[in-house]
Order: structure tokens, then sequence, then C-alpha cells
């Protein structure tokens, strides 16, 4: 199994250095992941290599035109396969979740499009764009990073990234809930022990452990994901435990 991935990026050695590493860079070793980027620059027209320009109706910044980023995205195309959508990566899109990642798993491959300066001209996205994605409720500089963010996401759920192949199932976000705590040796450490149930070999009773830490950990920073997903009555039960301080 492996995705083929076009990046459109004013930035393309961002993109590309960024990827070298961990399990990103062992992915593309491994040609799980196969990513190349597409410069919008190489698209204009004129000396200058001119990609963006004033907004109409005024105000700061510059806006990203049409026709660079047009053919731009269109060559992109070119080199992922048939059907792979075209995904413009801003803080106004839909949230980019590990579901989403999942989902992007089934596609025959996936163009990103990394915004830059107060935009892209509304007129691209309206023809050139599938879907719009956000890595969350901030403002970034340009598109780059949220690019780097949605491989990274992808590529560890590709068989063979990551080293055991448990790792992607038990991280956070999976079955909406965060994850537990982890701890190595030594077993203390300035005073503080590694919780005695993780020495104990009962591997019952850390499953039932790490459960009850991470319901209590999403309870306590993201209730949304709890009230979005539902507990189960012995879920309910466990909750209960972490809030009455059982651990």
């Amino acid at each position: 199994m492996s995705v083929r991935i076009a990046v459109v990026t004013l930035f393309p050695a961002m993109v590309r250095d960024a990827l070298q590493y961990g399990v990103v860079g062992r992915a593309l070793t491994q040609g799980t992941v196969q990513v190349e980027c597409i410069d919008p620059r190489d698209f204009a027209t004129d000396a200058h290599r001119t990609v963006d320009d004033r907004p109409y109706g005024g105000g700061p910044g510059m806006v990203l035109k049409v026709e660079p980023l047009r053919s731009a995205v269109r060559h992109a195309r070119e080199r992922v396969p048939a059907g792979s959508p075209r995904v413009y990566l801003g803080a106004d899109g839909e949230r980019f979740e590990t579901a989403t990642a999942r989902a992007a798993l089934a596609w025959p491959g996936l163009v990103l499009v990394a915004g830059r300066y107060e935009g892209v001209d509304q007129r691209l996205l309206d023809t050139e764009i599938d879907a719009s994605w956000s890595i969350g409720d901030f403002v970034l500089s340009g598109g780059e990073l949220p690019a780097l963010v949605v491989i990274d996401a992808i590529a560890r759920l590709l068989p063979g990234t990551l080293g055991s192949p448990e790792s992607a199932q038990e991280e956070s976000h999976n079955d909406s809930l965060l994850d537990w705590p982890h701890y190595t040796r030594p077993e203390q450490i300035d005073g503080l022990q590694v919780p005695p149930v993780l020495l104990s070999g009962d591997h019952a009773a850390i499953r039932r452990w790490r459960l009850r830490q991470a319901l209590g950990r999403t309870w306590r920073r993201r209730p949304d994901l709890l009230r979005r997903r539902g507990l189960s009555a012995d879920e309910r039960a466990l909750l209960e435990e972490f809030k009455a301080g059982c651990d």
C-alpha cells in the first residue's frame, strides 16, 4: 500500500527538507509515501515570476493569483493518480482529524495546495479545489506546515511506517480518546514512582488502568470528544472511578 501526494507550494524546499526526518522519512525511503512539490512560480508568465497581486476592494497584504496557481494545481493533478482530491489548506477549512487521515488512505492520491499571504483568489478555490482543511483554530503564515502535518498523519497510518503495528492503534484520538500516561525506566526518579499497576504484570488490570486514564484525560482536556463519542456502561464506571481519584 502506498500514497502519492503532490504539494503545491511557493516554498518547496521547506516541505522537502522537513519530510526527511522520522517516520515520514522512513516512509519516503520505503516508497510507501511519495511526495512531489510543485512551485506556482514555475508557471508565472512574466520575468519576475509574479504569483500575487493586491486585493480588489483594498486592504492589507497580497492575494495569490488564479493563473499561475491554477496551472500548478493542474500540473500537480497530472502527477498523482486520476481521481485524487485537491485540498486547499487554510484556516477556514474543515477540521483535519484522525478520521480524515484514515479516509485519505482509501483515495488514489492527494493534491495539497498551500496558501500564502492573505489567501487565494476565490475563483481558484471555486473551480480547482475539492475540499479545504484546517489543522486548528489559528492562523499560520502559510499552508506548508499544515501540509506537513497532513502528510505525517497519513504516513504513520500506513503499514510498515511505524516500528510497531500497534503504535498507530494506541495513540491519542484513536477511538476519540486521548492517550494514557506513559512511563519507562527507572521505576523511581526524583521521588516520583511509576504507577504500581504497570509493574504488576496483570495485563487485564493494566488495560483497565490505561482506559480509565484515557477517559479521564479526555474528560479533563477534550470533553467535546466524549460527548461526540458516547460511553459504554463500563466506560462510564471507569470515568467515575477516575473522577473519584481512584488512581
